[in-house]
């Protein structure tokens, strides 16, 4: 049989892959039946263990959801020879079916094998050159949840040539309404190696737009998870999104694999000590996320630090013990050299002091013991002097101090930052306490760096980053506090950098997070973007990434492209117009702007009628447009974006790097087609029109 789709409603075969499917939703309903009539009155000793086993019991409900539009499978795959199967999943023959998850019939023999499994892994990685033991793999096309169209490959027949799957194609191209989808049916070889690396090794992807990386990473999440469930679910996991509008677009990723238990945050919501209520200017919050801060703050907060200069008396009973200024000296300067946490370090300073006076105890004759020793460490005078050497440190008054007291912030900056540095990130006006202070981003970041240093951060046992190009020094290392004992998936693209202190090197990135051997893997072919479109785009990069391979797509269609130029006085209503171009095709728009435009294109669009959501928003049928600010169109992908006035993009930010940079993510945001529409002239490198 020649390696193409078959959709006929009589094709024998396909009638058999329908039925396959219609009993796999029975078991399918049947597992979730079980798992809703399980008693646990009688199994558990206390109303605790009930709870927590009811949680469980409930959260399996969930995940056995069947959803109507997502296939339970989607692939097939007939081995040559009985594999050597992973026993839990306890299948036993030769021929699997591939979903995204485990579905088992009423004698527990599998119906649908999980995409995660050993035995999957040929369905992603096999080809005509090693065909990994396999005969067939087949590929199931649907339309709205029904098995409509199938393809085969026989992968070791030398007479069927290789070829581009027309399904695989046309599940890529397939344009979306909705929030970000799984790319389980869809994930390519390299794409998989990612995937399914191991737990204990860090890794960073760096992606061109359109290849994945997100996907991918949160795809490795699901994976890790399947394989490491134990260990994960007591450590955590954790996928880091640069804003809102991007986890809202993401969030339904991992629920449709059955990841119900991962949680999402931004890196403003891990380092939320204080209200964030003023917006730094471009050269402090540089200063402020430089790596340099990490040893300002560690002089600020040792800064508290004083050596005794008398002794320490103790009294029990009728007896005095008497511990020398030098030797409290003594325990002191040990305490520092250990470099420990400062708020351990205090904890550890009465009972060194104790133990100081028991050394004298057992001298005089006496046989003290622990529960002496622990009466000593609380005693005043004990108490007293480790409120004078070692006082506590609240995180955010010592930031509030450094950022409005010059003289201390020079103290602790001497030879590290210069009086100019120091003098941008000093408050023109101190604030009087941490409530009344109006924080910004950076500084929510140097307080959690200070809190780390008083008290070791948790760590998870995975974190995702992803876009981590933009993050500063300071953002990574706050990142890299939360998986110091785990491992991390790092995803970005340094061409998309758009902030003045997005990194240069992924080396550079990886060393402030902690992570300095993690693997750095590039991926270049695009699925998603047009040709046409990366190709214009592309040529941005020579300003904005030099050293960066450019990127490619696999895309068949050029896909539809366009640049109009109009005078200034009509760039409003051709943008709108192009809007209705778009709108007039299917799938979703993207409308990105300036921050400075979009007040004026919103009241154009409501004056004509056209409903607008916001970026993340889940488009429907009748909500189509997405007016997007171009600050917050990175992640995001549109069947047809309008690109409003590029100048204004570029302009928009503090400076011309950054700008085509911020372009750069812009261009790249469609899956199907793109028009700019400019009054003023393009970027020089774009002037040219289309290739």
């Amino acid at each position: 049989m020649p390696s193409h789709a078959h959709d006929l409603s009589d094709d024998e075969p396909l009638q058999r892959e329908r039925a396959h499917l219609a009993a796999s939703r029975a078991a399918l309903r049947a597992m979730r039946a079980d798992a809703e009539s399980l008693n646990i009155a009688d199994v558990t000793a206390n109303w605790v263990n009930a709870e927590v086993l009811q949680g469980e019991i409930e959260a399996r409900i969930k995940a056995l959801a069947d959803l109507s539009h997502t296939p339970l499978f989607f692939g097939r795959l007939d081995y040559l020879h009985a594999p050597g199967l992973d026993l839990a999943e306890g299948a036993d023959g030769e021929n699997f079916y591939i979903g995204r998850r485990h579905v088992h019939d009423a004698d527990g023999d599998p119906m649908v094998i999980d995409w995660r499994a050993p035995v999957s892994q040929p369905f992603y990685r096999a080809s005509k050159k090693d065909p990994m033991d396999l005969r067939l793999r087949r590929r199931f096309g649907y339309t709205g949840g029904e098995l409509t169209a199938y393809e085969d490959e026989h992968l070791t027949d030398p007479g069927e040539l290789e070829r581009t799957s027309r399904l695989l194609q046309s599940e890529i191209e397939r344009p979306r309404v909705g929030p970000m989808r799984d790319i389980v049916a869809t994930i390519q070889p390299e794409q998989d190696e990612i995937v399914r690396a191991g737990i204990t090794g860090s890794v960073c992807v760096q992606g061109a737009p359109g290849t994945g990386k997100t996907a991918v990473g949160l795809h490795r999440v699901a994976y890790l998870l399947y394989a490491h469930r134990e260990r994960l679910a007591r450590a955590g996991t954790l996928v880091i999104g640069p804003n809102r509008s991007f986890l809202q677009y993401i969030e339904q990723v991992l629920p449709a694999l059955g990841e119900l238990e991962v949680k999402q945050a931004t890196v403003d919501d891990l380092v939320g000590h204080v209200e964030v209520r003023a917006t730094d200017e471009a050269a402090a919050a540089t200063v402020k996320g430089d790596a340099r801060m990490a040893e300002v703050l560690r002089r600020a907060v040792r800064s508290h630090i004083t050596l005794p200069q008398e002794p320490c008396m103790v009294v029990r009973g009728s007896r005095r013990w008497r511990v020398p200024a030098y030797e409290l000296q003594e325990i002191v300067q040990e305490l520092m050299a250990r470099d420990i946490r400062y708020g351990a370090a205090r904890e550890a300073l009465p009972q060194r002091i104790a133990h100081a006076v028991l050394v004298r105890m057992e001298q005089a004759g006496e046989a003290p013991d622990d529960r002496v020793q622990n009466a000593v460490a609380r005693n005043a005078a004990v108490k007293a002097v480790v409120k004078e050497v070692w006082p506590p440190v609240d995180p955010a008054k010592l930031v509030l101090r450094l950022l409005g007291d010059a003289e201390f912030l020079a103290e602790q900056a001497e030879g590290i930052l210069s009086p100019e540095e120091q003098k941008t990130i000093l408050w023109t006006k101190p604030a009087r306490s941490v409530k009344s202070a109006k924080w910004s981003a950076a500084d929510a970041v140097l307080i959690d760096e200070a809190t780390d240093l008083v008290e070791r951060t948790h760590s998870l046992g995975h974190v995702v980053l992803d876009e981590a190009q933009d993050l500063s020094p300071m953002q990574y290392r706050a990142v890299g506090r939360r998986c110091t004992t785990g491992s991390a998936t790092i995803l970005g693209d340094i061409a998309q950098g758009t902030t003045p202190w997005a990194t240069d090197t992924w080396e550079e990135a990886l060393a402030h997070l902690g992570k300095p051997g993690a693997a750095v893997e590039e991926l270049t072919q695009g699925f998603r973007v047009p040709r046409e479109v990366i190709a214009y785009a592309s040529r941005l990069l020579p300003a904005i990434a030099p050293d960066l391979s450019e990127a490619t797509s696999i895309r068949e269609s050029a896909g539809d492209f366009a640049i109009r130029r109009v005078g200034a006085a009509e760039l409003t209503a051709a943008t709108l117009a192009a809007c209705d171009d778009a709108l007039a095709k299917e799938g979703s728009i993207g409308l990105i702007a300036a921050e400075a435009r979009i007040p004026e294109l919103r009241a154009a669009l409501e004056t004509a009628g056209v409903t607008v959501l916001a970026p993340g928003e889940e488009t429907s049928a009748g909500s189509r447009l997405t007016l997007v600010p171009a600050t917050l169109a990175k992640g995001l992908e549109y069947d047809y974006v309008v690109l409003d006035e590029p100048a204004a993009i570029v302009d928009g930010e503090p400076d011309e790097r950054t700008g085509l940079r911020r372009l750069y993510v812009c261009l790249t945001r469609p899956v199907s087609g793109l028009t700019v529409v400019h009054a003023a002239p393009l970027p020089e490198q774009l002037a040219d029109g289309p290739a």
